[in-house]
């Protein structure tokens, strides 16, 4: 069953029980740090010409505006999106056309303007069009839920991972399904950086989970965490090859674009940026952490495209196998803020802004979500 047929009627019913930071430039000076011997997460053995790079980016028009804080975006079949609306815990549909319309509210989700929390991610799996997964911000913790989607709106959500780690800042929040089913969970380390470097912990890691929250069989430590060493990651996607790659803020060094290595050991808190510890992956991308503070990343060809919330842009890094180029900013303190950055079904970019969110300048029409074309 579709999408598009499971969800007629959605826009018009509200339901539900349940229920990074870095100093978040116009003129950014990213350097490259390519690491060849780095071993990404398996990708297909079969070769393939690779796809062109991604033209100049241009946005085609304003999809909607007056949104507070949007955060995730979950499309549907029909090429309308679920989206998240981070402080308020609401989940509203957006036609590709028309008015945004609630369809439903996470009771508990606990957003504080200013601060980082709040219902964050989320995900429909490839093989279930009938339910969505959430990220969700609670006084006690953060967690992954689930719900049903119909024509009357969304479930109730159950809760299938718990316990972790919160604090003021940190909380990560990206969900990803690979094309197994399987969900990567980007979780940030709370304001406590040990524990991205303690591999039981929830806390500063990337964990893959099957859809009851279980460890993934064939996770490197027989639990629920894929690589760790993680400040705060709000950017996950797959290129291509299916090979992963993260955004994630740095603290005072170095904000990091990252391919992703099974079981790998990315750094925090003993380096931000590269390093010379064979025991350690570095980043294939560096900035200045008051050039980016990246978030959503996207990537459609072989080019990633990143949200900068202190650098006011959407980045576009030029990727070449597991290497990546010298990033390119566009729309440089135009819209303010970038938050998310996603591929839409029909190959346009959706990008978010977030100047309503405690920490921009608000501009008249925030929050928006634009049509970027490319």
């Amino acid at each position: 069953m579709e999408r598009r047929s499971l969800l007629t009627g959605l826009a018009a019913v509200g339901a539900a029980s349940l229920l990074g930071c870095s100093n978040e430039g116009d003129d950014p000076r990213p350097t490259r740090s390519p690491s060849p011997s780095d071993s990404p997460t398996p990708a297909p053995s079969t070769t393939s010409t690779p796809s062109p790079r991604a033209g100049t980016p241009r946005v085609d028009r304003e999809i909607a505006t007056g949104l507070a804080v949007p955060w995730g975006i979950a499309f549907l079949d029909d090429g309308d999106a679920l989206v998240s609306l981070r402080d308020e815990g609401r989940i509203v549909r957006v036609p590709r056309d028309g008015q945004p319309s609630r369809v439903g509210t996470i009771a508990g989700a606990a957003g504080v303007t200013g601060g980082e929390g709040g219902l964050l991610g989320l995900a429909i799996p490839p093989d279930d069009p009938r339910t969505l997964f959430a990220y969700v911000t609670t006084s006690t913790d953060d967690r992954v839920v689930r719900m049903s989607l119909s024509g009357r709106g969304i479930g109730t959500p159950r809760p299938i991972l718990t316990g972790i780690p919160i604090g003021s800042r940190h909380h990560g929040g990206r969900l990803l399904f690979d094309d197994e089913g399987l969900l990567y969970v980007s979780t940030g380390d709370a304001g406590n950086a040990p524990l991205a470097q303690d591999r039981g912990s929830l806390s500063g890691k990337i964990l893959r989970i099957d859809q009851d929250g279980k460890a993934a069989r064939g996770n490197p430590f027989g639990n629920r965490t894929w690589s760790y060493g993680h400040r705060n990651i709000e950017g996950l996607a797959f290129d291509e090859r299916r090979r992963l790659w993260a955004a994630e803020f740095g603290d005072k060094a170095a904000d990091e674009l990252n391919l992703i290595q099974r079981g790998g050991n990315h750094g925090w808190p003993q380096v931000e940026g590269r390093s010379d510890d064979a025991g350690l992956i570095n980043p294939k991308v560096t900035w200045g952490t008051d050039q980016c503070s990246p978030a959503g990343i996207a990537i459609t060809g072989s080019t990633a495209f990143i949200g900068a919330l202190q650098g006011e842009c959407l980045f576009a890094v030029p990727l070449d196998g597991t290497d990546a180029g010298k990033p390119k900013a566009h729309f440089a303190g135009r819209y303010g803020r970038i938050r998310s950055v996603t591929v839409a079904p029909d190959g346009a970019l959706w990008v978010t802004t977030s100047n309503r969110d405690g920490r921009g300048d608000v501009r008249r029409g925030d929050d928006r979500i634009l049509r970027v074309t490319v």
